[in-house]
């Protein structure tokens, strides 16, 4: 017997396998085993063998597990131009603001060390610094965040602009470079007809696509594509002159405040005295437990007069930093003394060099030297965004108008 028969035997419980051409073949009840097994042997070529030691022997068998058929190969192959998504979403990972983790809109302002933010976040972190009365920090490596320290990286908002996007109407991807002018020029499917877009915020503004007979009324607003459709079949044009009259009644109501407000602009820029200047809010302190952040402005000189304006956020609010609703308070303070009272309407504007938005408000006192401060009025600024612009800023300028009313 061979050695290979030996091996056999011992792999196979004792029983050896019979060799080619051996009588053994057919006798016995091992042979009977040999027969029951003959078409698999007989269909196994001559490394058949070798083939099932190498298989069956735990010895000679390969350390570790089965490769998956799943795996991808080792060299990485060519995507596809229908899989270029993924570079996309490991750009957007890569590219988006450290502190919302979306992509930058406008500005993108980086850290000493690099990291990125966009501007809202930016302007965020530096309101919420100075409510907290604390350095504000970069919200990963904790270094000094600053309007000095940080700068705005155009590479990043260059490669922002090239990223693909989706049309908030027809849900189509676009670069975000284009997007703008497609969903006010182009789209089929968009709400407005002249879009307005916040440059800051990239967001669009309330001018939707309306029927054209709206000034009579219509109240339709919907798809630029379905307008041609509904107006052929708009029921207001054939409405009687009664009808017509109720409706221009309502809308001319909305319309009377805003000429309300110009004529009284008008009006007063026709006064004797009217005076004018650029006022500066300077952040201070309470000495309290829980202290409060407010401004004032240093004294200043109109109509002959010595003022002082005086500012808070969210009305003395405890923690206006847990507040996303921020609002921005003021009041006239008349410092000089006065023989006869001294009626005044006085309203605040932007200043010459900030883009912050300020809707004209005016506002009315007489001073005496007995009511010479008002009471704390809003300061008309649109939203919280525009008044974390203000508290970001190391100072507040606006600029300050008075007109004393003769009598």
């Amino acid at each position: 017997m061979s050695s290979l028969e030996e091996r056999d035997r011992d792999r196979d419980g004792g029983v050896a396998a019979p060799a080619p051409g051996s009588s053994s073949a057919g006798a016995g009840p091992a042979g009977a085993g040999g027969a029951g097994a003959g078409p698999e042997a007989a269909g196994a070529g001559p490394g058949a063998g070798a083939g099932l030691l190498l298989q069956d022997d735990p010895g000679l068998r390969r350390d570790g597990p089965e490769p998956d058929p799943d795996q991808p190969p080792k060299k990485r192959p060519r995507i596809p131009e229908g899989e270029s998504g993924k570079l996309e979403e490991r750009l957007y990972s890569v590219l988006c603001c450290t502190v919302c983790l979306d992509l930058p809109k406008a500005s993108v302002y980086q850290c000493t060390n690099g990291h990125l933010m966009c501007a809202g976040c930016f302007i965020h972190l530096l309101a919420d610094s100075r409510l907290k009365e604390e350095q504000a920090t970069c919200p990963n490596c904790r270094c000094e965040i600053s309007k000095n320290l940080c700068c705005r990286n155009l590479a990043v908002e260059k490669a922002v602009s090239e990223l693909p996007t989706e049309c908030t109407f027809c849900l189509k991807q676009f670069p975000r470079s284009s997007l703008e002018r497609h969903q006010k020029e182009e789209c089929q499917d968009r709400f407005t007809s002249d879009l307005l877009l916040d440059q800051n915020l990239f967001q669009p503004l309330s001018m939707v696509t309306q029927c054209k007979y709206k000034r009579i009324g219509c109240p339709w607003q919907g798809p630029f594509h379905e307008l041609p459709a509904h107006e052929s079949e708009c029921s207001h044009p054939t409405k009687t002159g009664t009808e017509l009259m109720g409706i221009l009644g309502e809308m001319d109501q909305s319309h009377r405040r805003d000429t309300q407000l110009y004529n009284s602009i008008f009006s007063l820029l026709c006064y004797e005295k009217i005076g004018f200047t650029e006022v500066q809010f300077r952040p201070y302190r309470t000495d309290d437990f829980i202290t409060r952040l407010y401004y004032e402005t240093p004294r200043f000189t109109v109509l002959n007069q010595t003022w002082v304006l005086k500012a808070r956020v969210n009305d003395s609010e405890r923690n206006p930093n847990l507040s996303c609703k921020r609002t921005l308070s003021f009041q006239l303070i008349l410092k000089s003394k006065v023989n006869s009272p001294l009626e005044c309407s006085f309203l605040l504007l932007k200043g010459p060099y900030d883009d912050v938005r300020i809707k004209p408000v005016i506002y009315h006192h007489s001073f005496s030297n007995d009511t010479n401060e008002t009471d704390y009025v809003p300061l008309p600024i649109s939203d919280s965004v525009e008044c974390n612009k203000l508290l970001a800023a190391k100072n507040i300028n606006l600029r300050l108008f008075i007109f004393q009313v003769q009598k």
